[in-house]
């Protein structure tokens, strides 16, 4: 299946940054501030465009327009508009880094972000970390996780992955697919070194190759057998690239059903998916979402507990006018 991924924001012509840094200036200057006017601007802007304003600004009135925003805006809202500012790699890298801080690590956020990405995106990820908080992100990432599940992120983010130029190959597919056989359902126990290595090294049209060649000799899809060999942190790493090899919309409406599921709004996921994958495939994920739980991803935002300029912010971000 080729993946058609569509966003929701483009970038905007005709553009002028100039015009776009003044307008901003004038919604945070004086009593107020005009919090629609900063989400029309913004959220109607690609993120390269939301970078030469910055700059502009900062040229224009020697003030930086990420520090302006943050005096002048507060809670989820402020939250938002920061993400929007930051460049993609930059605002992972500092996801990455509270996901790991403090007591406790959200291994959520770090399948997320780590386990959907090609093996040229991680690599980016990982020099702009180490630029940033002068510490590998494999060293840091060791010192939060353990066991299998630290071996596959660790293979994952020390970049074994083939790169997306590597063709694909139907007779490797063959023989990967009977050593996951054999590391699980063929025998007693797992050895999910096995699958760690295969699901790390291979690449996604390789792994999706893989996949059908596992149903073909098992007569079970994937999925069941992860669901029986494995649980916990491991098991969601595993789904993850699972679901991210079939289809990564897929996977994005997945995590921001539940994200907005049950009591109270995780906000940092729901923050983190709406602007990384605004220009990527958001429209593909509003899609999927509306067609696995016959409601649009809209309709959810709404309702779930979001309000106010947060709301607003992310529901301009998914295309409502």
């Amino acid at each position: 299946m080729d993946y058609k991924p569509v966003p929701t924001v483009v970038a905007a012509a005709p553009f002028d940054a100039a015009a776009d840094a003044q307008t901003l200036r004038a919604a945070m200057k004086g009593l107020g501030t005009d919090e629609q006017e900063i989400i029309d601007v913004l959220a109607g802007r690609s993120n390269g465009q939301r970078q030469l304003i910055r700059a502009v600004y900062d040229a224009e009135f020697e003030r930086d327009l990420v520090d302006d925003l943050k005096s002048e805006l507060g809670g989820k809202f402020e939250d938002v508009i920061v993400a929007m500012m930051l460049p993609p790699v930059e605002y992972l890298c500092k996801q990455l880094h509270s996901a790991m801080a403090g007591m406790g690590t959200e291994e959520g956020t770090l399948v997320e972000i780590l386990c959907t990405k090609s093996n040229e995106e991680m690599h980016q990820i990982v020099e702009a970390y180490e630029d940033k908080y002068q510490r590998p992100l494999a060293e840091q990432m060791c010192s939060e996780t353990s066991g299998f599940f630290r071996r596959l992120l660790t293979l994952i983010v020390t970049g074994v992955r083939d790169g997306l130029n590597t063709p694909v190959n139907a007779d490797e597919a063959k023989e990967q697919a009977n050593q996951l056989y054999a590391a699980g359902e063929a025998k007693l126990g797992t050895d999910e070194e096995v699958f760690n290595r295969i699901m790390s090294h291979a690449s996604f049209p390789q792994l999706r190759l893989v996949f059908e060649e596992y149903k073909e000799l098992s007569g079970q899809t994937i999925e069941q057998a992860i669901k029986h060999e494995m649980s916990d942190e491991l098991h969601e790493a595993m789904m993850a690239i699972v679901e991210c090899v079939q289809s990564p919309a897929a996977f994005f409406a997945n995590r921001l059903y539940k994200a907005m599921n049950g009591a109270g709004t995780d906000d940092s996921t729901l923050i983190r998916i709406i602007v990384c994958r605004s220009e990527i495939d958001l429209e593909t994920i509003k899609l999927e979402f509306e067609r696995i739980y016959n409601r649009t991803l809209l309709s959810a935002v709404v309702d779930a507990e979001t309000s106010g300029d947060y709301k607003r912010a992310l529901t301009a971000l998914l295309g409502a006018a």
